[in-house]
């Protein structure tokens, strides 16, 4: 395979993080970025924005909202297939920090599908939002997004605190179910 036509590889490395931005962990700064170099557009929401904007203290995994055009999509899928991305399945393991796993083949069509793709790549977890009723599209988070230089040469579009809070509510609670029914009464005429 020529190396040219090979993908960004997602490792840990030293970073030197941008003044006020020491508080990020090695690893969520690696995937953001390998999404960067991956060219994937995006606007971050979770806990790692949450750590941007304002608690320091916030930790999970990087959530992203990713473009909705088919290109993007393609190097997202592309990129999480270099990278060995696995779902991450969090009921039933032991240990929070190493959750079960499975293999799971990414591709434009399925990015799409879900309402949320947790999902983990070696070490780096990484949950890429979907379309959910109630929840803010991919365009109203980026007019609202504020461009937060992390590294030199890294800016990443982090959402608006109301957006964050809307997609950390989400993944808080289930959305409930509410079904209402009608029946009809008949009346007898007599």
């Amino acid at each position: 395979m020529l190396l040219r036509h090979r993908g960004p590889r997602l490792e840990s490395g030293p970073t030197q993080s941008a003044a006020g931005k020491t508080h990020l962990q090695p690893e969520k700064v690696a995937v953001l970025r390998w999404l960067s170099e991956s060219r994937v557009e995006y606007v971050l929401v979770g806990a790692v924005a949450t750590a941007l904007r304002s608690d320091t203290s916030a930790n999970g995994p990087v959530a992203i909202v990713p473009a909705p055009y088919g290109r993007n999509l393609d190097r997202l899928s592309r990129a999480l297939t270099s990278a060995h991305a696995r779902m991450r399945i969090d009921v039933g393991s032991a240990d929070p920090e190493e959750p079960d796993t499975m293999p799971v083949k990414m591709n434009a069509e399925k990015l799409l599908r879900g309402p949320r793709w947790p999902l983990q790549c070696g070490v780096h977890k990484i949950d890429i939002e979907g379309r959910a009723p109630g929840l803010p599209r991919y365009q109203e988070l980026l007019y609202e997004a504020h461009t937060i230089e992390i590294d030199p040469g890294l800016k990443v579009n982090v959402a608006s605190p109301e957006d964050i809070e809307h997609y950390v509510h989400r993944r808080a609670a289930p959305p409930t179910e509410i079904r209402i029914t009608r029946t009809t009464r008949t009346t007898n005429a007599s």
